[in-house]
């Protein structure tokens, strides 16, 4: 006789006092708790304490008759749930049968009843009851999780939803569709076509037809805009999770919409303010460079006239030199984060070489190498690299390494730069015995904002923008920039490790080759800052040119129109008519079609230079712009407009 699954407890009511330990020891022997009772009451009494999974039921007891005691067992809630297995060795006619089971029995067996029979009986009882409890759990679990999420959903703000693809309608919405909606849920119910109603009708559609695929991809996740009667307008985030049946097919979607009115407000607010970001930026651009125009073009124009200065003139003039040189890199870094942050950069590659790039980042450095007594070396290889970059922006990422060595390098210090060749890439070092860089600051080092200890050597200090800028400019260049450092006061090691490109055409870097001879030139000036104008006219009369001003743009239309000057130099930000207006004036009229116009503003980001192109204007330089930049655009210009 195999053991039960189950130590079931059996209680035995039999007034027989040998029946009843008969039928106690088997059920024992199989496996069950047995307990005993000898009378009706006793029976009543023992099943309300002991609540036994089965109930094993002679008729005829002394006291209640055995099926009144059945009766009182399953009319009683505390006791209703115990398997009654009435016997009787007396009533076994049918119409016994029939009465034991219209007063609850489960099952009826005559005595004398075989042991295998009576073990078969109790054990499958017990299995229908356990299926049954099971049963009674799981719809008790459900119910009680039903029971949960409808409370969870009443609570939330958030409006749960049930589809029925079948039906193509919502069968279940919470309480929250009435805040979020503005109609009642008990509503939407008993008329589905109120879920759309207050959906945008020009998203209404657009949703429907995504709730529609959703019934056999499963996938719904859609924002789209309710428009309320008092014409508010809430932006919604729906989403919706399929539920499958056995067979693998959706049988329902069931999902949550959000209100999102305020996140894409607040998104929104952070794109204008982004976007007022920029504009102050470019604002304060063009207000940084209009005064530094004049100051460099009265340096140059101090250097021109006054070439037999003593000592502290020319010191002097070097200094305001730095100084403007200094102020511009910093305008430009700033406006390069701008743009490279919003993806504003694009990259102009051609093959370079490297000593090209070299000249150009070593010579813009050069002066606070000077001002600073630094020995510099330059360590080349016997044969050229080419590159294939963007020459303007790859010398700047090499300016901004070496401009980093020279700020944080005290005075009499040694910088060294050592290009080489490994494999298809190449290494360009440039090594300093300057402060150091900090453990704890290395990894961050290329982080925008970070700088060096602002307590060392502060005067030399900038943003904190030109190993950021460098870095990603690298970068885009399929390269990048690594930094060593022994730690404070032993110097550093900043390397960019860049791919080899092929070669090019070689061109001319001679300077002289470059700027040719110049000739003389009739020109005007458009500017409304006086200074600047006056500062810019006696640099280019110097140099031999035939030049007039103006400082609006009327009068600056009217000046060229009479005067039909060869090149026509104008700001951008004019009074009376701004620059753009101006040159499409210009281009319009016979008399100045053929003029060489040059934009030189203040706003110098990528949109400005692309309004410049498409008002006629052939270049756009941005202030403070060096005389031979000018003179380059003036005597010999390209075949491209810049």
């Amino acid at each position: 006789m195999t053991t039960p699954p189950r130590n079931d407890l059996i209680l035995n009511v039999d007034d027989n006092e040998g029946g009843r330990y008969a039928k106690s020891r088997l059920l024992k022997l199989a496996g069950y708790r047995v307990i005993e009772a000898a009378t009706g009451q006793e029976a009543l009494d023992a099943a309300a304490r002991e609540q036994p999974s089965l109930m094993l039921l002679d008729v005829m007891l002394p006291d209640i008759n055995g099926m009144e005691v059945c009766r009182r067992i399953k009319e009683d809630p505390v006791t209703g749930s115990i398997i009654v297995l009435q016997t009787s060795a007396s009533a076994v006619q049918s119409r016994d049968r029939v009465k034991a089971f219209d007063g609850g029995a489960d099952s009826y067996l005559i005595e004398p009843i075989e042991p295998e029979e009576l073990i078969a009986n109790v054990r499958a009882l017990l299995r229908m009851k356990a299926a049954e409890d099971a049963h009674r759990t799981a719809e008790a679990a459900l119910r009680e999780s039903e029971e949960r999420f409808r409370q969870m959903a009443e609570a939330i703000g958030d409006v749960f939803w049930v589809y029925e693809p079948t039906l193509g309608e919502h069968v279940y919405v919470s309480k929250a569709i009435g805040s979020v909606w503005g109609v009642d849920d008990a509503a939407v119910l008993a008329n589905p076509d109120l879920w759309w109603s207050p959906v945008h009708a020009d998203d209404r559609e657009r949703v429907r037809t995504a709730l529609d695929v959703a019934r056999t991809t499963g996938s719904y996740d859609e924002e789209y805009r309710l428009q309320h009667a008092d014409g508010r307008i809430a932006w919604i985030h729906d989403r919706g999770f399929p539920i499958r049946g056995a067979d693998g097919a959706i049988t329902r979607l069931t999902g949550v919409a959000h209100d999102i009115t305020d996140r894409r407000a607040a998104a929104q607010a952070l794109v204008d303010a982004d976007r007022r970001k920029d504009e102050f930026l470019a604002m304060l651009a063009h207000e940084l460079r209009n005064p530094l125009a004049p100051i460099r073009n009265a340096v140059e124009l101090m250097r021109l006239i006054e070439p037999s200065a003593t000592g502290v003139q020319m010191k002097a003039r070097e200094i305001i030199s730095r100084q403007v040189d200094h102020l511009s890199r910093l305008v430009d870094e700033l406006l390069d984060v701008s743009r490279i942050t919003h993806g504003k950069i694009s990259l102009v590659r051609e093959p370079v070489a490297l000593s090209t790039v070299v000249r150009a980042a070593s010579e813009a450095v050069r002066p606070l190498m000077d001002q600073r007594k630094h020995a510099f070396t330059a360590v080349m290889p016997m044969h050229e690299l080419w590159l294939s970059a963007d020459p303007v922006r790859l010398a700047q990422v090499l300016g901004n390494l070496l401009n980093n060595a020279a700020k944080y390098t005290p005075m009499g210090g040694e910088i060294t730069l050592t290009a080489e060749q490994h494999g298809d890439r190449m290494h360009l070092s440039v090594r300093d015995n300057g402060i150091g860089i900090a453990a704890d600051t290395l990894p961050h080092v290329f982080d925008l904002f970070m700088q060096a200890d602002p307590s060392l050597d502060r005067s030399q200090g900038g943003l904190g923008l030109g190993l950021s800028l460098a870095q990603t400019l690298a970068h885009m260049h399929d390269g990048q920039i690594t930094a060593k450092s022994g730690g404070a006061g032993n110097g550093s090691v900043f390397t960019l490790d860049l791919p080899l490109g092929a070669p090019g055409p070689r061109a001319s870097t001679d300077p002289a080759a470059i700027a040719g001879h110049p000739t003389s030139r009739r020109i005007l000036i458009v500017e409304d800052n006086a200074d600047a104008a006056e500062g810019m006219a006696l640099l280019l009369g110097e140099r031999g040119h035939i030049v007039t001003v103006a400082l609006d743009g009327v009068s600056g239309l009217e000046t060229a129109r009479r005067l039909q000057p060869e090149v026509i130099i104008l700001d951008i930000g004019l009074p009376l008519m701004d620059g753009y207006q101006l040159a499409r004036e210009l281009r319009a009229s016979p008399a100045t079609s053929r003029a060489v116009l040059v934009a030189l503003s203040g706003y110098g980001q990528a949109a400005d230079k692309l309004k410049s192109r498409s008002a006629g204007i052939d270049f756009h330089l941005v202030k403070p712009t060096d005389l031979a930049s000018l003179e380059a655009v003036i005597d010999h210009l390209p075949e491209q407009p810049v």
